[in-house]
């Protein structure tokens, strides 16, 4: 059996000259790095002090779950026959501040609209969502409901113009 590592490095950049002295004296600010990669600027949620000019650790729960989702099912695509042209996923996730035992995401829901070539596999394209769900190894590692709520959609090819249906 194989195993994949990963590392990565978050380094705080928030110290504003008297480091964590007192809970509103620094910032949230950090750097997510990965060696050979572009580094990603990040901080808390506004919610909890931070910048929302940058991306925070929910924005990135809920990325993961939705990239990883979107590789699968294009993957599944691909060994199905289906050409998709167009894949767009609008996901949402749901942190609950009052959940019991304390803060946690609830859910996720991954909205995906997929254009595909042909209108025969539309049946095909739809189901393969749920198997892209359960390959999905970041889905698999959470504690609680990913959903997803596809839409499919029909590239039809006209010369050089392409009409969605």
């Amino acid at each position: 059996m194989s195993k994949h590592h990963y590392a990565t490095t978050v380094t705080w950049t928030g110290n504003k000259g008297t480091g964590t002295s007192r809970y509103d004296e620094y910032e949230r600010a950090h750097t997510f790095s990965v060696e050979g990669k572009i580094d990603i600027l990040c901080s808390s949620d506004t919610p909890f002090r931070g910048d929302g000019s940058k991306h925070n650790p929910e924005d990135m729960l809920v990325y993961s779950l939705s990239s990883c989702h979107m590789l699968w099912y294009l993957h599944l695509c691909a060994d199905a026959g289906i050409v998709v042209t167009e894949y767009t996923d609008n996901a949402r996730g749901v942190l609950d501040m009052d959940a019991p035992g304390g803060a946690r995401f609830t859910e996720v829901v991954l909205h995906p609209v997929v254009t595909i070539t042909d209108a025969s596999k539309t049946e095909l394209a739809n189901s393969l969502h749920d198997a892209a769900h359960d390959k999905c190894f970041i889905a698999a590692s959470v504690n609680f409901p990913v959903k997803h709520e596809p839409v499919c959609k029909i590239s039809i090819a006209q010369g050089d113009v392409h009409v969605k249906h």
